[in-house]
């Protein structure tokens, strides 16, 4: 008997300790989670020209809607929705950038802009979430003014959203680094740019449009997981290792213009095809010779 109540007294001890454990590594994460989001950063901002002409606010709208395409998130108005719900977890929207109610246009400066777009970093200082500065980073002075102005030019829309909300359980993943980091966190904010090659039909310039392509199919463009997390899934091999291996240069024009690939496969909507395709066939020409300069790479992800 006496030797059963130590058997027993002594797991009751390593139970007590093993559940204290797990509440101090659950206070531990929480803590540093809640500290990511809070994060300030201090970013110089350099001062970029916005003009005010209608060649500018139009090359500004093709840059939100076909290639760096904003609209995709923040709605084709730019008024912004409530898109990123995980029960439990968190709730983040996409800003109204309007000048409307609720619009974050109301008082954003032109710096405001810049480091919103350029840095991912917010009005207040803390990073924006699901934002995604690292492939706009690299827009030109001339591109990142033009888009600008035309943020600015959209009519008000009235859109009052919630602020963005982080549960105690998203917090705790944060923490864990579950989530995928901040842009802002992976963006050199002081390195100098390079210089933006001139529109054509260039690898050269279909390299400036492809950056958007490597959030989803990763810095080789030969794939990479995406999804939430625990349910990721590889996105296509991009390089001539790939599925684009086979196709043509009609063919992929075509695939980006109709969603229909030249083998009769639909592309899912989880790729943003109905945006690129509203690109300029030079546009287009110039990804694809980006594309076919690729090595011939595997599947990643």
């Amino acid at each position: 008997m006496n030797n059963l109540r130590r058997i027993l007294k002594w797991l009751g001890i390593g139970l007590g300790s093993l559940v204290g454990l797990l509440a101090l590594a659950f206070v531990l994460l929480y803590l540093i989670g809640s500290a990511k989001l809070n994060k300030k950063y201090d970013i110089t901002v350099n001062a970029v020209a916005v003009p005010a002409d209608a060649q500018a606010i139009q090359r500004g709208k093709h840059l939100a809607t076909a290639i760096f395409i904003c609209t995709r998130c923040h709605t084709e108005s730019l008024g912004g929705e409530v898109s990123y719900v995980v029960p439990g977890m968190l709730s983040i929207p996409t800003p109204n950038l309007t000048s409307g109610a609720g619009g974050v246009g109301r008082f954003y400066t032109d710096a405001d802009w810049v480091r919103a777009i350029r840095h991912g970093v917010g009005h207040d200082g803390r990073a924006l979430f699901i934002m995604t500065s690292k492939p706009f980073h690299f827009m030109s002075d001339e591109d990142l003014g033009a888009l600008i102005a035309y943020i600015k030019s959209l009519p008000p829309v009235d859109n009052l959203l919630p602020e963005r909300r982080v549960e105690p359980l998203g917090r705790l993943m944060m923490g864990a680094g579950i989530f995928p980091p901040f842009a802002a966190d992976q963006i050199d904010h002081t390195s100098p740019l390079p210089p933006a090659p001139p529109p054509g039909v260039t690898a050269a310039y279909g390299q400036y449009l492809s950056h958007t392509c490597s959030e989803c199919h990763g810095a080789n463009l030969n794939g990479a997981p995406f999804g939430p997390p625990g349910q990721e899934v590889p996105t296509p091999n991009l390089t001539p290792g790939g599925e684009l291996g086979s196709w043509s240069e009609e063919g992929f024009i075509k695939t980006l213009r109709t969603g229909i690939t030249p083998s009769g496969r639909q592309l899912n909507d989880e790729m943003p095809w109905k945006f690129y395709g509203q690109m300029t066939d030079d546009e287009l020409r110039a990804l694809w010779l980006k594309l076919q300069s690729l090595p011939a790479l595997g599947q990643g992800g």
